[in-house]
């Protein structure tokens, strides 16, 4: 059972698109048209074209590809903004708001051609936002998945709270999650393919694997192919094996 998986996106059409070259020259080479391409979430903020990332990812769906795309914590966030200016995601630090710099929701907003958020009340950044933001665009976000299970592995944006039945686990942490999963070495009954906390490199810890490589801090989108358990990476020379730990 083959699949393919795409990290963390953040407004990066043209890395998303680059990542869908290697995805497509890897089926040429396999003979498989049909395995999925799942992408981990955080779709928006920070990069350049939030809006461009996702009128890709809908048009390819719609057209019928086989991809399935994935709820991140900035994707909520934005939603979250778009329904209500003051709106706090329950995962954000209490001083922090989705439009702060560090979160990148202003490049979001630029993205529809709403002026740079600066010092603006965020209640006339809600008032433009709302007339050039596409309500298709809200409701796509509204309705991602926030899991996908498919064989022998768990795709989902941040992580699992470990021992916690995948019927029962809360989106706050599907979401969120960081230390609890990511130091927890227990199998979780799959392979945990995530995101949402960037690392220099694909890391493959054998119960779990991190696929955001920084796209959202100018750094690589990573793209990996997996069969059964065993994991590659594509890159333009190829696949390369990523190994968990002997």
């Amino acid at each position: 059972m083959r699949s393919y998986a795409i990290g963390d996106i953040h407004g990066h059409l043209d890395k998303l698109e680059a990542a869908h070259e290697l995805v497509a020259r890897d089926r040429r080479e396999c003979g498989d048209a049909a395995a999925p391409v799942v992408h981990v979430g955080d779709l928006v903020d920070r990069g350049p074209d939030a809006r461009g990332v996702i009128d890709f990812l809908m048009a390819g769906q719609e057209a019928g590809a086989n991809w399935v795309v994935l709820k991140g914590n900035h994707d909520r966030m934005f939603s979250g903004f778009m329904r209500d200016p003051d709106s706090h995601d329950p995962g954000l630090r209490a001083e922090l708001h989705w439009v702060d710099a560090r979160l990148g929701g202003g490049a979001t907003l630029a993205s529809y051609g709403v002026m740079e958020a600066g010092e603006r009340l965020l209640l006339d950044l809600h008032e433009e936002a709302s007339v050039k933001v596409p309500r298709a665009h809200l409701a796509y976000l509204d309705g991602l998945m926030t899991h996908y299970l498919r064989g022998e592995i768990l795709f989902v944006h941040a992580g699992v709270r470990p021992g916690i039945n995948l019927h029962d686990q809360a989106e706050n942490d599907l979401l969120w999650i960081r230390k609890d999963f990511l130091e927890d070495t227990r199998d979780h009954g799959a392979l945990v393919v995530h995101g949402h906390t960037p690392v220099d490199r694909i890391e493959h810890r054998g119960n779990r694997l991190n696929i955001d490589t920084g796209a959202g801090y100018d750094r690589a989108l990573s793209t990996v192919v997996i069969e059964g358990r065993r994991v590659w990476q594509l890159t333009q020379g190829g696949r390369v094996e990523i190994l968990p730990p002997a």
